[in-house]
């Protein structure tokens, strides 16, 4: 411990708590050069100097949206279930994906507008995009 005082103290190193907030939680090269500022989903502009209005921004209701269940078969016979008719704007795909992969256990990825979850899921996939609210077909 004091040799690490002593090296703080040798080269005139200042430690800073670091400041964060639920607000604004600090990004991993906030400060630096090489920060990328985050940028709005609508209008692809940075957050600061986003043109998009309070109602571009609001998320459609999952009772609004349809989702269709397909089985796809890949290369090397490998199955894949796959959610389609959910559109990608004003929607929360990445939340809804992260929910069903925990819910199959299994890996999944978002493709366009389609959501993949790789194996044979169907009754898993039903289940839970009923519960969140979600019609099925």
């Amino acid at each position: 411990m004091d040799n690490e005082r002593s090296l703080f103290t040798m080269f005139r190193i200042k430690i800073q708590p670091l400041a964060h907030s639920a607000i604004h939680p600090m990004r991993l090269f906030e400060g630096t050069s090489f920060e990328i500022p985050p940028i709005c989903d609508q209008c692809k502009l940075t957050e600061a100097s986003c043109v998009c209005t309070a109602e571009m921004k609001t998320r459609i209701a999952p009772e609004k949206q349809t989702a269709r269940l397909t089985i796809e078969k890949r290369r090397k016979g490998k199955v894949v279930t796959v959610i389609s008719g959910l559109p990608s704007i004003n929607n929360d795909l990445p939340q809804v994906l992260k929910q069903l992969k925990s819910a199959c256990g299994a890996g999944g990825t978002i493709d366009s507008d389609t959501i993949e979850i790789q194996g044979e899921h169907i009754p898993r996939v039903r289940q839970e995009l009923s519960k969140i609210g979600y019609r099925i077909k």
